[in-house]
C-alpha cells in the first residue's frame, strides 16, 4: 500500500472508533480521554497536510485553496453541528465528540494505493470526507429498524414497536439499556429511560424484583426510606454511598417520584415524574415489555467509517447508478 504517512496515520483511528462503539454498546459510556488524542492527531496531521500541499508533495491533489476550501467545511460546519445536535439532545457526548473528531481528521479524502486499485473507489466532487462519513453513517444506521423488524418477525413478536425495539422480560430490565416503550395507556415513543429506573432503584435501596413483589407497597411514598441512596448514574455498579431523604416531600407522590427527582444531583436523563411513575406501573405488573436498544450512534458511525474507506461515497455510488448524479 502506497499512501502518505498522514493519511497512514489516520488509520488509528479505526480500532479506537470500533472500541470506542463496542463500549458505548456495552455501558453507554465512552472515557472523555478517548478524544483528546485522536483530536491532537488532527490537528498535527492538518499542519502537516497543509505543508504538503504547499510543497507539492501529495499524492492527491496539489491545489492549496481547494484544500483550505475543505478543511474550512469540514471544521466550520460539522463540529458546529455536532456541538448543536448534542446541545439540542440529538446527540450524546460521545457521537458528537466522535464526530468533531471525524471533522478534525478527515477534512479532505485519504489516498490508498494498492497494486491495480486505489481506496476510497469513489469520491464525490466536494470531496470532505468527514460528510461523506457522516452521510454513509445514516445510511448505515437506516438498515438498523429494518434488521429488528426481521428478527421480531422471526420471533413472531408483532406490533407498532416491532421496527425501533424488542421484547423482553419485564424483571430484565434492569439489565438493559435504553427506554420503555409502554405505559399503562399503551405504546409511546418516550417511554421510562432504563438507566434512570436503576438510579430510583438505586437511590431506594430496592431491587426491581422487591417492587414486583409488593407494588402497592413501594407505591406509597411513605414506604421511602429516611436515608436513601446516592443514586450514581445509572450504571454497574451500585454506589453504596448514603445521603438522607429532605424533610417533606409531596403526601400525593406515587412511588416517591418527586422525592427521588428533586433529592438527586441531576436531571435523570429528562425524566419528569410522570414518566417514571408510568414506568414503574408497566413493570410492577408486566410480564413481558418492549423497550427501544437506542443503538449509540457511534456504531453507524464506525461503519460508516468503515464504508467510506473503502467504497467511498454509496449515496453517490447510489444516485450515480440511476442516473441522479454525476460521480
Amino acid at each position: 500500500m502506497n499512501a502518505t504517512l498522514p493519511d497512514l496515520l489516520r488509520l488509528i483511528v479505526v480500532p479506537v472508533l470500533g472500541w470506542a462503539a463496542w463500549r458505548d454498546v456495552r455501558t453507554r459510556r465512552v472515557p472523555n480521554r478517548t478524544w483528546l488524542p485522536l483530536a491532537t492527531l488532527g490537528v498535527v496531521l492538518l499542519a502537516w497536510d497543509g505543508w504538503l500541499v504547499w510543497t507539492g508533495r501529495t499524492i492527491g491533489f496539489t491545489d492549496p485553496g481547494l484544500f483550505v476550501l475543505r478543511v474550512a467545511i469540514s471544521v466550520g460546519l460539522l463540529v458546529p453541528f455536532a456541538y448543536g445536535f448534542w446541545w439540542f439532545g440529538g446527540f450524546g457526548g460521545a457521537d458528537a465528540k466522535a464526530l468533531i473528531v471525524l471533522a478534525i481528521l478527515f477534512p479532505t479524502y485519504p489516498t490508498y494505493l494498492f497494486d491495480g486499485f486505489v481506496l476510497p473507489a469513489l469520491k464525490p466532487t466536494l470531496g470532505v470526507f468527514a460528510l461523506t462519513i457522516l452521510s454513509n453513517a445514516v445510511l448505515v444506521g437506516l438498515a438498523y429498524p429494518l434488521a429488528l423488524a426481521g428478527r421480531n418477525a422471526l420471533g413472531r413478536q408483532f406490533g407498532k414497536a416491532m421496527f425501533i425495539g424488542r421484547p423482553i422480560p419485564a424483571e430484565r430490565a434492569i439489565e438493559e439499556y435504553g427506554r420503555l416503550l409502554e405505559t399503562p395507556a399503551g405504546f409511546t415513543r418516550r417511554g421510562l429511560d432504563l438507566d434512570a429506573l436503576r438510579m430510583y432503584l438505586r437511590w431506594r435501596g430496592r431491587s426491581l424484583s422487591d417492587i414486583r413483589a409488593d407494588p402497592e407497597t413501594y407505591r406509597d411514598p411513605e414506604s421511602i426510606p429516611e436515608d436513601t441512596n446516592a443514586p450514581g448514574d445509572g450504571s454497574i455498579p451500585v454506589d453504596e454511598d448514603r445521603q438522607p431523604l429532605p424533610d417533606g416531600g409531596a403526601v400525593d407522590d406515587p412511588w416517591g417520584a418527586e422525592a427521588f427527582l428533586g433529592d438527586i444531583d441531576s436531571t435523570a436523563y429528562g425524566t419528569s415524574p410522570e414518566e417514571l411513575r408510568e414506568g414503574l406501573d408497566v413493570l410492577a405488573s408486566a410480564e413481558t415489555v418492549w423497550i427501544t436498544p437506542g443503538i449509540p450512534f457511534l456504531v453507524p458511525m464506525f461503519g460508516g467509517l468503515l464504508v467510506s474507506l473503502t467504497a467511498g461515497d454509496i449515496l453517490v455510488w447510489g444516485l450515480s447508478l440511476v442516473g441522479l448524479g454525476a460521480v
